[in-house]
Order: structure tokens, then sequence, then C-alpha cells
């Protein structure tokens, strides 16, 4: 990809074009290597609709800017509603985290990691390349206040990752989180007595589970859905299920069993209801194919005190990816609850 430079000094040397257009760059971020070698994690920010329409914060205020983390063998595909918040007045950057999407390498194990935590040092490089780019588009000085929109598997790496750094948080954002096992506490205690020796014996041993790539025939433009998917980045079957990564995925749920402790206010953005089968059918375009809803509203009150819930019927896993009329509302409905905790 070519270098395409937009901002002032050496910072955006550091940015170079990214696959969803021109409008959109990303930046490499480097980190420490782990037992695969070396890792990274990809910033992608969304520049201005109008040329010259820069990032700005009236009155020594903080410029509120939106993070965005994806979930499970995913990665950052959602332009429109980066550009929709982005032509709202909320600069919009969004991680791909190690191991997934942009970050992704021939020498890694897709998506793979035993402890939820290491993304801390993804998110934490992120926190500061924003911090960088906001100085060379505002100026030195000038406050940052960084609301974090989850999606998924990513909306519990979030939730962690908010309750042990409080001081880094604006506001979290949750579209439909993973926060618990789909079925129930009971089946997941069960479930981690069955993956607790595989992980410890072989932690890359990949789980025998059925194929569900129902919710892939929703999303893509391959079967039913709007969207253009890479198919290395986002298959059709996902990626192995390991057992050293489901415990890590269990660990989470229970942690948010026992309750965070998240300061922000917190957004829950969830379908109406769930539909969870192995072959596709038409009521896939209108459902949650992947998570309990029922369960993941409750588990929500459980991340601090101010929690709010926005259910949305017809929606599918990814708000965002939904029907248009759907995501629209949701668009509005996120803008509004930005607008409603400025800096």
């Amino acid at each position: 990809m070519s270098a395409a430079p937009t901002g002032r000094g050496t910072a955006a040397a550091l940015w170079t074009a990214d696959i969803l257009g021109p409008r959109f760059q990303q930046r490499l971020l480097p980190l420490a290597p782990d037992d695969e070698g070396d890792v990274c994690a990809t910033l992608v920010r969304c520049l201005p609709g109008e040329p010259g329409k820069e990032m700005t914060a009236a009155g020594g205020a903080a410029a509120n800017v939106v993070l965005y983390v994806h979930g499970w063998a995913d990665y950052f595909l959602q332009a429109e509603v980066a550009e929709y918040l982005t032509d709202a007045g909320f600069p919009f950057y969004a991680v791909d985290l190690r191991k997934f999407g942009r970050s992704l390498r021939p020498w890694h194990t897709p998506g793979f990691t035993e402890d939820l935590a290491v993304y801390d040092e993804d998110l934490a490089a992120a926190v500061e390349a924003i911090r960088e780019d906001a100085a060379e588009r505002l100026g030195p000085g000038i406050p940052l206040k960084v609301h974090v929109l989850a999606h998924s598997l990513g909306g519990l790496i979030a939730a962690l990752w908010a309750d042990r750094n409080p001081a880094d948080l604006g506001t979290l954002i949750l579209n439909a989180p993973w926060l618990e096992l789909q079925g129930s506490s009971v089946i997941r205690t069960i479930a981690m007595h069955l993956v607790d020796p595989l992980s410890r014996a072989d932690p890359r041993r990949p789980l025998w589970l059925p194929e569900m790539p129902g919710y892939w025939q929703s999303v893509s433009s391959e079967a039913h859905g709007e969207w253009q998917l890479d198919p290395v980045w986002r298959p059709r079957a996902s990626f192995p299920i390991r057992a050293g990564w489901a415990k890590a995925v269990l660990a989470g749920h229970a942690a948010v069993e026992r309750r965070l402790d998240i300061r922000a206010p917190a957004l829950v953005m969830l379908s109406s209801r769930t539909r969870i089968q192995i072959e596709w059918s038409v009521e896939l375009m209108e459902a949650d194919a992947v998570i309990d809803v029922e369960e993941t509203a409750n588990r929500a009150l459980r991340l601090g005190r101010r929690v709010a819930v926005f259910r949305y019927p017809g929606a599918i896993h990814d708000v965002f990816l939904s029907r248009r009329e759907v995501r629209e509302e949701a668009y509005r409905d996120l803008t509004a609850w930005l607008r409603g905790y400025p800096a």
C-alpha cells in the first residue's frame, strides 16, 4: 500500500492507505513479541468527508473520539458507521487486534491467546497512537476523551479492559457483547471442566465443534447479506476454536458473572431476539444467531452501576450490519449517546 500522509510533522508518514477506500488510513502498532514471533496491532482512522474539516475541540474542552474493537474471527469493516460518526463530529478509529485481520501474519495462529488481558497492550498502543494523532491535528495539550465501541468478543475484551483501566475511558458502548456462554453459567462451568485439562496438555489443540455459518450467510454479499468480507480475515466457518483460547474466554465470562466495576457509563446494544441454528433460514436476517440476547441483557447489569440496554427488533448479531432501517436507528442512538456525555 502506498503512503498517504495528510497531517503535519513526522507522524503523518506513519499512516498509509487502507483497504476500505480513500477516507480510511492505517498505521501499524508494534507490540512485544510472543512465543510465535513478532506481533502487531493495526489502527485504522476515518478521515473527514469534507476537505479541510479536521478534528475540533472548542474552548479548551477535550476532543471526543471513538475507538472500535472487532469481534472473534473478524476485523474492522464497518465503514458506514465510521463515516457517520466522523461526519457527526466524532473522529473514528478502529483497531485490528493482534492475529486478527490486518494484523494477522502467516506465522500466527489466527486469533489465538491464552489470556484476554494480553489485549491491554493492543488497546494501550491504540490509545497512545490516537493521542499522537490528536496532537498532530489539534496541537499539543488538548485532552482526549476516548469512547470505546466494541463488538461480540471485542465487547468482552473491552469490558474487562475497562474494569482494569478506568482512567482511559470516556464511555463504553458494547454492540452485542459476548458476556456469557450460549445457554447459561451452568453450561459454562461444565465446559470449563472439559476444556481445562485439554488446555493444560496442549493449549493450541483445536476442539471439534459443528460449523454454524448462518451468521456469515446473513452478512456476506456472497450469500444473503450486503457486506464484502475478506475470506481469510472473516472466514465462512470462523477460526478453529482451540482449548487455551476457550479457557481464556470462559474465564472472562466468569469474571463478568462475579461483577465488574466499570466506572464509565456503558451502553449495550442488542437484537430483540436470538435464533441459533446450524442451517441458514430467512429468520436469521432478523435475529442474533451468535449470542443469547436475554442472557446478555442480564449480564450487562453486572458491568457497572451506570448501564443502559437498547434493544433493536430485526437486528442481527452485529447491530451495525443489520438491514438499513435498523442500523440507521442504531447510528442515531449512538450519536445521541455520545452527545449526552460530552467532554
